[in-house]
């Protein structure tokens, strides 16, 4: 068994991690031996200073071609340090077998190495990267808006890209995505952007790749606006963006404001920047990169036929006959656009992206609207404005450093999802008690979590009441999240019950300050018994129809889902169980609705598609928990639930010979079962949770998961990264270093649970 003390490389330790609140980002402390050298960023040219950086990204160089997913390795490096005695504890006299007992102590240790990593706030920070397409946008508007990088910054970007190009020279969508043309061009441009020569190897089979497939004018419409941005397109090959959309009647079904949250706010600045027609200055360097990406002169490219190529490796969604006859009436209206009609939608956009700043106190609701909307912002109230400077400095709220450089965050962390998921899994384990302080601070950090106030204007810009929500991140950000309140709502009340908790007084996050969480999740119920991700679905299922991304899908609006409408039952059934003065018949009948919800979209062979991990085993365990907590019968109750049955069996089907289960995310893109070359410790944590909360009566595949998972631990307490097991929009994939960590010992934990309950008996 392999040892995973992540040794210390000497360049690591010149990063070092800032948190508070939650906040993460990483900052460069320059090395003692350069700092009479380096007095300012034009310094670094000089040879002492291009020595450095010369090493600095010879040691971040990784090697993707085993696994493309890092371990977080230079945070954990610098913080772990276990504290846990090697002398055994005595296990608590319920466990009887020596599974049992060998699984507390793993358990144990798991938890002891974990809490090294908690910051002092109470959360984990950790990787969230994946998609290779979004750095590569901040890149540009740092070089449009004339806003460099820290040298050693600039340096661990280039590594970053370099490390997860593939062998074919092209880049994809996400980590371990098979070369696309938005993947392979954006990369190749950021590259150029910051000064590598395009006589460079790498940079000549990359270019090579786009050559052989067509050439620039097939990348897909995020594309075609990130290279218009720069001047490497022409605007006139984009589909109308039509910013006037925004100031029609909100009653009319297409209205923005009916849009999924995401692309809401991403089409917001891409409509004003579109308008406004905000270009870069034609350098020499843009004119030699325009004559890099195309396969034909560009004064000769027909940008009209060109709005809607897309190059075969990028078509994940077709175009719909709706959207052909909807972009044509738009560019139609754009050759004779009314220019006062312009103005006051372009007025309506930048008072809106300013109001949603100030809301999400400049993260915005993801890293793409943030760089486009900086990029508005700088053009709208200048560069030396403060409004600019605060988008900037939370560009680094999104940046992470790991053994394979600096990459882009899908957001600007999971930090309050990762830290309930921990607290479950230690409650389950029975273990506050025995980490009473690491119960404590991840009880703060979920209590300075809920966000307590509704942002101003919040009815004017298409917003929901916030009051008792709880984010995905931090408070900071803002946004509700339906499954993060449920589950936040259900963790609370659980830490509430605590010793560690109780000594401490009265609990905080009281009855009164949960009343309101439930009112929110309680009007955001969908006429379907389900619940989206961030709001009631507005729009008519038809808006898809004009999904004009290609590479995504479910993006115009948004859905049901059975992840959020569990997490959601959880929630209210722990809160009408702890408070049953409140509102106690409706909440019954909201459960009611969503269980409806959840059976009706079970899948024939009795899983659950699942939207935002990998894949199957993910959904489904969510599917059971929502039955159990919902009030269906578990195993050993009878009638045992039907649902509940083929749901198990199913899991049961896809366990493999070694105890574990493993999943491809190819799952998530082709809908269907696909297994992974290996056996993965998160696929196999999903699995056992979901059978253990059903009560599933044959014990063996549960004891040889469990066994699988405890051979697979390393002698620190900790697991190996290995696939990626998030996931977004169908086809996009996203590391949670977090989840090896937190699932593997929530199974375990869960187990110990089952055996302390029979003892209870």
């Amino acid at each position: 068994m392999p040892d995973n003390k992540n040794k210390q490389n000497p360049f690591w330790k010149h990063w070092v991690l800032e948190t508070d609140h939650g906040r993460q980002f990483w900052e460069f402390l320059l090395p003692e031996n350069l700092k009479k050298i380096i007095k300012s960023e034009s310094d670094w040219e000089k040879p002492e200073g291009a020595a450095y950086l010369d090493e600095l990204s010879k040691a971040f160089v990784f090697n993707k071609t085993s696994n493309p997913n890092t371990g977080d390795k230079v945070y954990r490096s610098q913080v772990e340090k276990v504290k846990y005695s090697e002398a055994k504890n005595q296990p608590p006299s319920y466990l009887k077998t020596e599974l049992a007992i060998t699984a507390y102590e793993s358990v144990r240790k798991g938890f002891a190495y974990y809490e090294t990593l908690q910051t002092e706030a109470g959360n984990w920070p950790g990787d969230y990267g994946g998609p290779m397409f979004l750095m590569p946008g901040l890149v540009f508007i740092s070089y449009l808006t004339n806003t460099p990088f820290e040298a050693p910054v600039s340096a661990l970007m280039k590594q970053y890209f370099f490390n997860h190009q593939n062998e074919d020279g092209g880049w994809g969508l996400h980590i371990e995505g098979k070369s696309t043309m938005f993947g392979t061009v954006l990369q190749y441009v950021s590259l150029r952007l910051l000064d590598v020569e395009k006589d460079d190897p790498q940079l000549i089979k990359a270019g090579k790749w786009i050559q052989d497939n067509g050439g620039a004018t097939g990348i897909p419409p995020w594309g075609k606006f990130y290279l218009s941005v720069l001047g490497l397109y022409e605007w006139e090959g984009n589909d109308s963006l039509l910013p006037e959309l925004w100031i029609l009647p909100k009653w009319l079904p297409f209205h923005p404001g009916r849009y999924w949250p995401h692309s809401r706010m991403v089409f917001l600045p891409m409509s004003y920047a579109y308008g406004q027609r905000i270009t870069a200055p034609i350098t020499d360097l843009i004119k030699s990169i325009r004559e890099e990406i195309y396969v034909e002169a560009y004064a000769e490219i027909d940008w009209k036929k060109s709005r809607k190529l897309c190059t075969v490796t990028d078509r994940y969604q077709p175009l719909t006959r709706l959207y052909s006859v909807f972009s044509a009436l738009a560019n139609f209206y754009e050759r004779v656009h009314l220019k006062f009609l312009r103005k006051k939608a372009l007025k309506f956009i930048a008072n809106y992206i300013d109001a949603e700043d100030k809301q999400t106190n400049y993260i915005n609701i993801g890293p793409v609207n943030q760089v486009i909307n900086s990029l508005c912002v700088w053009y709208n109230h200048g560069k030396n404005s403060e409004e600019f400077k605060k988008h900037v400095d939370r560009w680094k709220d999104y940046l992470w450093v790991a053994e394979d450089g600096i990459k882009m965050n899908g957001y600007n962390g999971s930090q309050l999802w990762d830290t309930i998921f921990a607290t479950q899994a230690l409650l389950d384990a029975g273990l506050e008690n025995e980490f009473p302080e690491l119960t404590k601070t991840m009880y703060a950090f979920i209590d300075d979590s809920q966000i307590k106030t509704n942002h101003f204007e919040y009815k004017k810009y298409f917003r929901d009441k916030t009051i008792g929500a709880w984010p995905f991140s931090t408070r900071d950000h803002g946004w509700t999240i339906t499954d993060c309140t449920g589950e936040g709502v259900k963790t609370s009340i659980m830490l509430n019950d605590t010793q560690p908790i109780k000594l401490q007084g009265e609990p905080t996050i009281n009855q009164e300050r949960l009343i309101p969480s439930i009112d929110l999740l309680l009007s955001l119920q969908n006429s379907k018994g389900g619940w989206a991700s961030y709001e009631n679905i507005r729009g008519p299922s038809w808006l898809e129809k004009l999904n004009p991304s290609h590479i995504f899908g479910n993006i115009m609006i948004e859905y049901n889902y059975v992840e959020c409408s569990s997490a959601v039952i959880q929630g209210l059934r722990q809160f009408t169980s702890a408070f049953p003065d409140h509102r106690k018949n409706e909440i019954e009948t909201s459960i009611k609705k969503g269980l409806h919800y959840i059976k009706s979209i079970q899948r024939n062979d009795g899983s659950w598609y699942g939207s935002w991990g990998v894949c199957f085993t993910y959904g489904t365990w969510f599917g059971i928990e929502g039955l159990v907590k919902g009030g269906e019968n578990t195993f050993g109750n009878s009638p045992v639930s039907e649902p509940i049955k083929k749901a198990c069996e199913f899991l049961i089907s896809k366990q493999r010979a070694d105890g574990s289960w493993g999943e491809s995310f190819e799952s998530c893109v082709e809908k269907k079962y696909i297994e992974h070359d290996e056996g993965q410790v998160i696929n196999t944590a999903w699995a056992l949770l979901g059978l253990m909360a059903a009560n599933y009566p044959d014990k063996k595949p549960i004891e040889k998961g469990i066994a699988y998972l405890m051979a697979k631990q390393n002698p620190n307490g900790d697991w190996e990264q290995e696939g990626i097991s998030g996931v977004f929009n169908g086809n996009c994939m996203e590391v949670y270093t977090s989840y090896r960590n937190v699932f593997p010992l929530w199974a375990l934990g869960r187990y110990l649970k089952s055996h302390r309950f029979q003892n209870d008996a």
